[in-house]
């Protein structure tokens, strides 16, 4: 059984129900009862999972350049809709939370083909999103999908995210809301977390993708919630949603989603 197998038992086993039952604060109940388990279907699913299934059928190959955890290589653009992106389900929460959160300013590391970042840049049409992509040839057809969407509230920044965060961040008061997809390694979570942390406001929220990818990024998770200025983390096993407010009792919570 594979390490990735293995948390999500351990993780199920442990969790709070997504209903909030056994959840006593009062915060982290309206985040598993209003943000993960709201069932109300918002204005921009429907097109935006249009846009997902046109990239599933799209059998075009492109060369990819990863600068996370697997080698460059030639992929089909339906391999990658259909294996890579977020599920509908999973993407929708990251639009949840920033209306939730009233997020203005939302940086996303990782663009892939641009459906999270489609449902990111609708939760406000007014918000600033930037978002960070390594491969050209994954933001070229995200660019295009926002393109094609009359999305104007977006700039995809291309290039190696070690090299484009600091400047990208400089041009940020404040973050309001940093999706974390880019790099599933360690060492660059950490380093890119330091770098935002930064920017963070006390009422940021910070989300990093596949927590339990690996032993490493689950080491990067236990060190990312032992951290001083965090106060509330939320693990889901597919996602870890991290919040500073320092009115808040530190606390740390498995919820099943």
């Amino acid at each position: 059984m594979n390490y990735h197998v293995k948390s999500y038992i351990k993780h199920w086993f442990s969790a709070h129900h997504s209903g909030g039952f056994g959840i006593h604060s009062p915060f982290a109940y309206h985040f598993a009862t209003r943000v993960l388990k709201e069932e109300y279907r918002y204005y921009c699913y429907d097109w935006i999972e249009k846009v997902r299934k046109k990239l599933c059928r799209d059998k075009s190959v492109i060369k990819v350049t990863d600068y996370g955890t697997g080698p460059s290589c030639e992929k089909r653009v339906c391999d990658i809709a259909r294996n890579s992106l977020k599920s509908a389900r999973q993407s929708q929460v990251l639009f949840r939370t920033a209306v939730a959160y009233k997020c203005h300013n939302i940086l996303e590391l990782g663009t892939s083909l641009g459906i999270t970042t489609l449902y990111l840049s609708q939760a406000d049409t007014h918000a600033k999103v930037t978002s960070l992509e390594g491969c050209p040839e994954t933001a070229s057809i995200a660019q295009k999908s926002l393109d094609q969407a009359g999305v104007k509230n977006v700039k995809i920044v291309i290039g190696d995210i070690d090299k484009t965060l600091d400047t990208t961040l400089s041009g940020y008061e404040t973050v309001d809301l940093v999706f974390f997809d880019a790099n599933h390694r360690k060492e660059p979570t950490l380093r890119y977390f330091d770098a935002c942390l930064k920017k963070a406001g006390t009422h940021s929220v910070f989300i990093f993708d596949d927590i339990y990818h690996s032993q490493e990024m689950t080491e990067a998770w236990e060190q990312i919630k032992a951290n001083d200025r965090v106060r509330v983390t939320v693990d889901t096993f597919y996602m870890g949603f991290v919040f500073f407010d320092k009115k808040l009792q530190k606390e740390h919570y498995k919820i099943r989603f």
